[in-house]
């Protein structure tokens, strides 16, 4: 079975940098898989999601990402936005909300770019993300910009989950959750990707979510190019 994301030689290196700020021989993400990955502020934890979800794409020496087989680099921009669409979830550490859509034509959107999660979710799909995600019925038609933060992040949540992607990824979502949301929030989001068959993986400096997580991965013992900055 192929893996739901796979990671060959790769080397990213910033603009303008001399040295490479990511170098990863070989990372597998099976399907279905929850992984926790780990590291401090600056490790490039942000980057390598970026990485992984194709939003950047290293050229042709600088190894390869796949998602579902695909390769990122194989593919053009107009293809990769429509790959993207059908098959990945993201939960973005500034949320990326549209503020002057409402907070159910958020969470919809990634139905409306792809007929496959559309398909996937059928009716009502939004509303039951909100409700587990415990977003009252009177927040639903409000604009998402005048949320809280913490409101922000569930609705940037349920965005992710509609529709059962493959993959999800997470960006230090429990950033703004208080402890009793942060847990319930957790639970939704496994469950929700386990029912799905969809792999996650999360990303977080909080080390108390880890053992809830199938295979937990450090960040700069994978990556190369942290050992020979340090």
């Amino acid at each position: 079975m192929t893996a739901a994301v796979q990671v060959r030689a790769l080397r990213h290196t910033w603009p303008g940098a001399s040295t490479p700020t990511l170098v990863i021989d070989t990372l597998d993400i099976e399907a279905g898989q929850t992984l926790f990955l780990r590291g401090p502020s600056g490790s490039g934890k942000s980057t390598l999601l970026a990485l992984l979800a194709g939003v950047r794409v290293v050229d042709g020496d600088d190894g390869e990402v796949r998602l579902l087989g695909a390769s990122w680099r194989a593919m053009s921009a107009a293809a990769r936005d429509r790959h993207r669409a059908d098959h990945l979830g993201y939960i973005f550490q500034q949320f990326n909300l549209l503020p002057y859509l409402s907070v159910i034509d958020n969470v919809r959107l990634p139905c409306r770019f792809s007929a496959r999660r559309r398909q996937r979710a059928g009716s009502g799909a939004a509303e039951r993300l909100l409700e587990r995600m415990g977003m009252d019925a009177s927040l639903w038609h409000r604009a998402a910009g005048e949320l809280s933060v913490g409101q922000q992040q569930r609705v940037a949540a349920a965005r992710a989950l509609i529709g059962a992607p493959e993959v999800v990824l997470a960006d230090e979502p429990t950033s703004a959750l208080d402890e009793d949301l942060r847990d319930a929030f957790m639970t939704l989001l496994l469950e929700r990707c386990a029912e799905a068959g969809s792999a996650l993986v999360f990303v977080s400096h909080d080390a108390r979510l880890a053992t809830r997580f199938a295979r937990r991965v450090d960040l700069p013992a994978l990556n190369a190019a942290a050992t020979v900055a340090a």
